[in-house]
């Protein structure tokens, strides 16, 4: 059995269907907030609902009574995919408390749980290539310092690779961290790239495009994450100290101007970009280090932009009805 926090969410919905198609038993969390668009959320849930072995229970992870309770309504999870948090960089300057009551609190809570847990084998979470802050070394190598974060989002999820290397260390939870890289494709964020640049374009309002176009993005198709995800999971760290921490992203960056021409040509529209500065907690380029990743469980990133955002654009037009 194995239980997916965030289940309704962008990657949480690809991941618990992933597993529900190999015909896994699963168990899905979410609180189903207004973050963004709550239809969005409960069209994805509709679709692992149709599944008899996935049960869905709607609660939220700060609530820690609720969520150590699971110990005791399903004793025999055995697996934990921890990916629900409060994501966006930049609506972490707005409401910061909620990053850190999710992602902070609500992380400890799923620490609680795990330990509680008799049979659990692996916990898996959703960390961030932000924790690198204004690194410039290129590319993003896990054996950086990431002590420097430039957003308040970066902060908290730093700060849960702390939290989770101390209980791996005091009760030998075997624990693995995974700092995904711009996600991207059907289903998706509406606060993210394509989701904001598509909307944009097809209603004839300017894209915003921040740092006047010169930013590079290790953009990363959300197959190749569920990929990374499930390679981990059957992968525990072992040891003194069972814990590891890893990329999963693409070993190569685009260009974000390059990423909206192919977007626009799949949507078979131009849009109008409207140049603007960077933005308080942005970085100028991202790209991964997965050299550790590929080796440990063979993880290999397969999906291009022209093929990735083509399926994307396919998905919106038939979600919206365009």
């Amino acid at each position: 059995m194995i239980l997916v926090t965030g289940c309704a969410g962008f990657i949480g919905f690809h991941a618990s269907l992933t597993l529900l198609k190999q015909g896994k038993e699963v168990v899905g969390i979410d609180n189903l907030n207004e973050y963004y668009d709550p239809i969005l959320k409960n069209a994805r849930l509709k679709q692992l609902q149709a599944f008899d072995h996935f049960i869905f229970y709607k609660l939220d992870i700060i609530n820690k009574e609720s969520v150590v309770n699971l110990a005791e309504k399903h004793p025999k999870i055995e697996y934990i995919i921890h990916l629900a948090a409060q994501a966006g960089v930049r609506y972490s300057i707005e409401n910061p408390h909620a990053y850190v009551d999710s992602n902070v609190t609500g992380h400890l809570n799923i620490l609680e749980l795990s330990k509680a847990l008799p049979g659990l084998k692996h916990l898996v979470y959703a960390s961030t290539s932000s924790v690198y802050g204004a690194n410039t070394k290129m590319p993003f190598s896990v054996d950086d310092r990431t002590d420097s974060p430039i957003s308040l989002y970066a902060a908290t999820k730093k700060c849960c690779e702390l939290m989770t290397h101390a209980y791996a260390h005091l009760f030998k939870i075997p624990s693995t961290g995974l700092r995904f890289f711009t996600v991207y494709g059907p289903w998706g964020r509406p606060d993210m790239a394509a989701f904001i640049f598509a909307n944009a374009i097809l209603n004839d309002q300017p894209i915003p495009v921040y740092n006047n176009g010169e930013m590079r993005r290790n953009f990363t198709y959300i197959d190749d994450i569920v990929n990374g995800i499930l390679g981990s999971l059957s992968h525990p760290p072992k040891g003194d100290v069972p814990y590891s921490l890893y990329n999963i992203g693409n070993d190569q960056s685009a260009e974000l101007m390059h990423f909206i021409d192919v977007l626009e040509k799949h949507l078979g529209k131009k849009g109008v970009r409207n140049l603007m500065p960077m933005q308080p907690g942005d970085v100028k380029e991202t790209i991964a280090d997965i050299e550790a990743t590929r080796r440990d469980f063979g993880f290999e990133p397969k999906t291009n932009i022209e093929v990735g955002l083509k399926n994307f654009v396919e998905w919106y037009k038939e979600y919206y009805g365009i």
